[in-house]
Formats: structure tokens, C-alpha cells, sequence
């Protein structure tokens, strides 16, 4: 099948052709029509799939037909993303399809109060994080009463990062009379009850089982203690250092350790989590993409909206705690039909997510190194983990409360030095009026009391 066959104008499918799209993916080939017959839609597909122009185009198409401006403030389509990169790459797939509308962008780590100002004209297609729609609509510098469109993509990210509160807010801002399309990797509990919120009567459409993984992604597990990760990351980079890899560690304080250790040992490494600023992650990425950058280090969270092409390998330095978030791991390799390796380290504390990630996704990952942890291991690996995590809770709860006996040693020689001080000041004061006498004393003491007059003889 064609686009033209989707019943696209001919203007439309020409412009899709000069990007190289002559072909609807299968999600696409799926969902356009019916989003452009009006219905609410709900994706199933995982990231790499052409999702993004599965919405836009039949947004687009819907806008147009309109031939409507929106007004001061207000919005007609509205496009949620779990995250900015994410964001910016679908502002960027929908300006190369169409020049005709007003597209705007507002995420954070940008000036909202330039962004109230763009708002303020009126836009066709809005693309924003659900933290920062929600603060322009806190200051009234955005209206959604009116918006006939509502995009929800990647929408399980969006729970897994904790933006249900804010999706139900934006919610209740909008118009029951509206057309909206979801999409989602996985299909967990959680995604169902969403969509039964926020569609109505929705045409399913899937191009894969829910949670499945692409085909042609080879996995591999290496069983490893914690301390000898970073030597076989290191042994392996080695072994493909024209590959461009990325690289998943569990926490902000590991992503960036990890980094400057890959940088020590000679590679040119980046990172990307939540402690960067939007500058520098957008820096890093770029450089990731134009290749001056082999290796990238990212938590989940940050690289959800990742879109680099040629990701050779994708190295689970931690494993994730949410067997889902493997899928969105793994889907940055092996796109458009080419192929991808998928590198687990497990240590023994790790078995328990490494058997879930096996169940939930139906896959049983190849032995490449080491052998599989015992459940002896395992339980002793767990206690030690909880063990070290108590202890460290401990040692940072004393060193609060050290902080605090500190501040209140200081606070305490403060006050006694300035009572000290005043009370000093009183004793010399009384001292002052004793050594001194008034005027008066002084007065009553150098005159000597005269008697009584004697009579004149």
C-alpha cells in the first residue's frame, strides 16, 4: 500500500515522498484511516515504528480541512509527550510535513514566559510535557475548552514517570467534543484504565503483541558481579569501537560515574539524565547522532524519546526494575529493519529482574558470559543489597542529625555570647552609677546642714 491510497491529497503524499516516505509502516497503514474517519484510536507499537507520522498525518489532514484559526490562547490539537526530546522530534516531524499551521513547543527548561507569549496568539498544534502545560494553564496563558484533538504518545512512559495527576488535570481543562489518539509500546493494566478515561468506543490497532520486542534484535546476558562490570563494558566497547552504543545505568550519581570511567579509559563517552540541563542533553544527543559521540550513558527516563539512527548496541549495565522499560530499551536499536544487539549484565542481586523480564516478555536470553546466579547467591546478594541500603540510610540520617547539633552548638554560643555580652554591659553600667554619683548626691554631701538661727542680742 501507498499513502495515496490513504486517501491523502496529492499535495500531502509529494511532500512525503521528497522525505523519503512512499510506504505507510504497518502502524500507520493501520491507524490512518481510521483516525481520519473520526475515530479515537488506540496504538499498540513499539518505539522505532513510525508512531509519530501515524498521528500526525491524520492530524494534519483534520486541521486543514478545517480552515480555522484558533483564538487568543487557544489550541486545536493538542499533542502530549512523556519527555522534551521526544517533544522536540515530533515539533521536527511535523514542520517537515506541513508549513501551513501554527506549531508550537513548550516543555520545560525553556523561558515560560516566552512561551505564554507565543500562546498568546493562538496555535494550530501544540506539543508539550504534561509538568509544563500544566504550569501555563495554572497562570491562564493557555485555553484547551476548545481543542478537537488530543494526542497521548508514548503514553505507559508517561504513567511510568508519574504523570497521572497532571494527565487527569489536563483532562478535565479540555472539551468532551474531541477526537483522541493514544499511543503505547506496552499495554499494561494501568494503559487500559487510561484509555477507558480518556477514549471513546477506540479502534485497537497493533502491529505486535503488547510488551513484544523487534525481531531482529539479538540478546545476551553476561553474569557478573557489581565490581566487574565496568571492566567488561570496557572489554566489549573495545571489541566494536566504530559502533555507536548506548549504554542504560539505574540512577543519575551511576549514569554520570559510569560515563567519566568510559572517558578515563579513553572513550568519548556523554550522559543524560535528570541532574543535566536541557542544553547539555540536547549537546549530548547531537553529538550521538552526528557520531562525534561512540557512547552514550542514560538513565530510562532520559533517553525515552532518544531517536538516533544506527544505534548498533544497546548494553543493559543495570537492569531496569520495570521488566516493561527493557521493551523501550531496547526498541532504540534494530530500526528500520536493521539489526541490533541487546547486552544484559546481571549480578546476582539482579536475577529477580532478569526472570521478569524473561516472563513478561516471553524470551529467554542467551548465556554469552559467566553462569546463571544460584538462588543461595541470589538471597545472599539481597540481604547484602538491603544491609548496605539500611546502613546508608543510617549514615545519612546521623549526618543530620550531626548538621543539626552543629547548627545548634553555634546557635547556642551565639546567644550565650551576646547574653554574655549584655550582662557585661549592665555590670559595668551599675558599676558606672555607684563609682559616680548623681548631681544631687554630690550636691546633698558638700553642704552642710546649718542649725537654727540664734536671736539678734
Amino acid at each position: 500500500m501507498n499513502f495515496d491510497e490513504l486517501g491523502l491529497s496529492k499535495t500531502l503524499v509529494s511532500r512525503l515522498e521528497s522525505l523519503g516516505l512512499t510506504k505507510p509502516t504497518p502502524i500507520q497503514e493501520k491507524a490512518i484511516p481510521h483516525a481520519m474517519n473520526e475515530r479515537d484510536v488506540l496504538g499498540i507499537a513499539q518505539t522505532g515504528t513510525g508512531k509519530t507520522a501515524a498521528f500526525s498525518i491524520p492530524l494534519i489532514v483534520a486541521l486543514s480541512k478545517q480552515n480555522e484559526r484558533a483564538g487568543a490562547r487557544g489550541v486545536r490539537g493538542l499533542i502530549l509527550s512523556p519527555t522534551r526530546e521526544l517533544a522536540n522530534q515530533i515539533v521536527d516531524t511535523l514542520q517537515s510535513i506541513t508549513s501551513d499551521l501554527r506549531i508550537r513547543l513548550v516543555v520545560g527548561g525553556k523561558s515560560i514566559n516566552v512561551q505564554e507569549q507565543q500562546l498568546s496568539r493562538g496555535t494550530d498544534v501544540l506539543v508539550a510535557t504534561p509538568g509544563r502545560l500544566i504550569d501555563l494553564l495554572d497562570r491562564k496563558a493557555v485555553s484547551l475548552a476548545n481543542t478537537k484533538f488530543l494526542v497521548l504518545d508514548e503514553a505507559d512512559q508517561m504513567l511510568d514517570i508519574g504523570f497521572a495527576h497532571a494527565l487527569r488535570r489536563i483532562a478535565g481543562a479540555l472539551g468532551k467534543d474531541r477526537q483522541t489518539m493514544m499511543f503505547s509500546a506496552t499495554m499494561p493494566k494501568m494503559i487500559a484504565d487510561l484509555a477507558s478515561e480518556y477514549l471513546t468506543d477506540p479502534v485497537r490497532v497493533e502491529v505486535s503483541q503488547a510488551g513484544k520486542i523487534a525481531d531482529k534484535v539479538t540478546h545476551a546476558v553476561h553474569f557478573v558481579t557489581k565490581d566487574e562490570k565496568k571492566s567488561l563494558l570496557i572489554s566489549l566497547l573495545n571489541e566494536n569501537k566504530t559502533n555507536r552504543s548506548l549504554v542504560f545505568a539505574r540512577t543519575k550519581h551511576g549514569a554520570e560515574r559510569l560515563m567519566r570511567q568510559l572517558e578515563e579509559a579513553g572513550f568519548n563517552a556523554a550522559s543524560i539524565h535528570g541532574n543535566k540541563s536541557q542544553g547539555q542533553r540536547d549537546r549530548a544527543i547531537s553529538n550521538f547522532r552526528d557520531g562525534s559521540v561512540k557512547i552514550l550513558v542514560a538513565t530510562d527516563v532520559a533517553a525515552r524519546g532518544i531517536d538516533v539512527p544506527g544505534i548498533e548496541q544497546v548494553f543493559n549495565y543495570d537492569l531496569p526494575n520495570v521488566p516493561e522499560n527493557y521493551v523501550h530499551r531496547i526498541g532504540r536499536t534494530a530500526r528500520a529493519g536493521k539489526k541490533g544487539d541487546a547486552v544484559a549484565f546481571c549480578s546476582a542481586e539482579e536475577m529477580s529482574e532478569l526472570r521478569a523480564i524473561e516472563k513478561v516478555l516471553a524470551i529467554s536470553v542467551k548465556v554469552v558470559g559467566g553462569k546463571p546466579w544460584s538462588d543461595e547467591a541470589y538471597k545472599k546478594a539481597k540481604s547484602a543489597a538491603k544491609t548496605a541500603t539500611k546502613n546508608a540510610a543510617a549514615s545519612k540520617t546521623e549526618a543530620r542529625r550531626n548538621s543539626r547539633r552543629k547548627e545548634a552548638t553555634k546557635t547556642g554560643a551565639g546567644k550565650s555570647g551576646a547574653a554574655g555580652k549584655s550582662a557585661a554591659g549592665k555590670t559595668g553600667a551599675g558599676k558606672s552609677s555607684q563609682s559616680k554619683p548623681s548631681s544631687n548626691n554630690r550636691s546633698g554631701q558638700g553642704k552642710r546642714k546649718r542649725g537654727p538661727k540664734k536671736a539678734a542680742a
